[in-house]
C-alpha cells in the first residue's frame, strides 16, 4: 500500500505539471498499480477534473482522453465498428468489468507495461500521444522514451489505421497475457505487434514485402515465421521463450489470416 501526504485535484494541466515535477509526485490514473507499491507519494494529482475522460471522434480520428477507462474504449461503438470489434476483443479479457472501469487509458500508456494488451493494441493502431510539453508524437516513439515528468494529454488513433486482427494467449481468461498479437494494415502497410515476450510490445514491419501479394495460408505463415525471428523473447513463470516463440507464429499467422479474410 502506499501512503499518500498530499492530495490535489488540478485545477488546469499546467497546475499539473509544475506540481508533478517534484520527484515525489504522483499522477494518478486508476491508481490499480499504483496502489500496490510501498512507496510514499509527496503530492498525487488527480487529472478527474480537466475534462480528459471523453472520447471525441472526428472525421478523420478519434481523440481519446487520458483519464477515459478501458471499459468506455471496451463498450465505444465508433471505435468498435471502425476497428470490427478489434477494441473490445483486446480489452474484454483484462481481469474483469470493475478493473477496467477504473484502468485508464493514459495510466495503461504511460505505465508501457511489458505485459500490456493496451499498449500492443494502440501500436498496432499506429495512435499518436499528446504530451503537455513535448507535443504530439507516434506512440512506437513514446514507448521507446525513458519515463520524464511530462503529462500525456490524450491519445490520437486515426481512422485510416483501424482495419486490424488481435489475439492473446492467457494460461486462465482474466490472468495477464503470455503473449499479445496485433496485426494491422494501412495504407497498404503490414505490421504485427507483439507484446508481452515478456517484455514491452515491439513493432515489425513486412519488410520483405511476404504479403505484397495478398494474404494467403503460405503467405501469413511466412509472415508469421519472419515476426517470430526478429521478436526477441524471454522466460518467467507464464512460458519459456521457446513456448513464446511457437506462440508468435501461431498467434501471427492466425491475426493475419483473420485480416485477410
Amino acid at each position: 500500500m502506499i501512503t499518500i501526504q498530499n492530495y490535489v485535484q488540478a485545477e488546469s494541466l499546467e497546475q499539473a505539471w509544475q506540481l508533478n515535477q517534484k520527484r515525489s509526485a504522483r499522477v494518478l490514473g486508476g491508481m490499480l498499480w499504483l496502489k500496490m507499491g510501498k512507496n510514499t507519494v509527496g503530492t498525487a494529482i488527480d487529472l478527474c477534473r480537466l475534462g480528459l475522460d471523453t472520447i471525441e471522434e472526428r472525421a478523420d480520428a478519434f481523440v481519446i482522453g487520458a483519464m477515459v477507462t478501458l471499459r468506455q474504449l471496451e463498450q465505444h461503438p465508433g471505435l468498435n465498428a471502425c476497428t470490427r470489434g478489434a477494441v473490445a476483443k483486446a480489452l474484454q479479457p483484462i481481469v474483469g468489468v470493475q478493473f477496467r472501469n477504473l484502468a485508464t487509458a493514459g495510466g495503461s500508456i504511460w505505465g508501457r507495461f511489458g505485459f500490456s494488451d493496451v499498449l500492443t493494441l494502440f501500436l498496432a493502431l499506429d495512435a499518436k500521444v499528446e504530451l503537455y510539453k513535448g507535443g504530439v508524437m507516434p506512440l512506437e516513439r513514446f514507448a521507446a522514451l525513458p519515463y520524464d515528468r511530462d503529462i500525456l494529454v490524450r491519445l490520437i488513433v486515426p481512422k485510416t489505421s483501424c482495419r486490424l486482427a488481435y489475439e492473446a494467449m492467457r494460461i486462465q481468461r482474466t490472468d495477464l497475457p503470455v503473449l499479445t498479437c496485433a496485426v494491422a494494415q494501412t495504407g497498404g502497410e503490414t505490421r504485427a505487434v507483439i507484446g508481452a515476450r515478456p517484455g514491452k510490445a515491439m513493432v515489425v514491419r513486412d519488410a520483405n514485402g511476404l504479403l505484397h501479394n495478398g494474404v494467403t495460408t503460405e503467405s501469413a505463415a511466412a509472415f508469421a515465421d519472419y515476426v517470430a525471428g526478429q521478436v526477441p523473447m524471454g522466460s518467467n513463470n507464464r512460458g519459456s521463450a521457446a513456448y513464446r516463440s511457437h506462440l508468435c507464429r501461431v498467434l501471427t499467422r492466425r491475426a493475419t489470416l483473420e485480416l485477410g479474410g
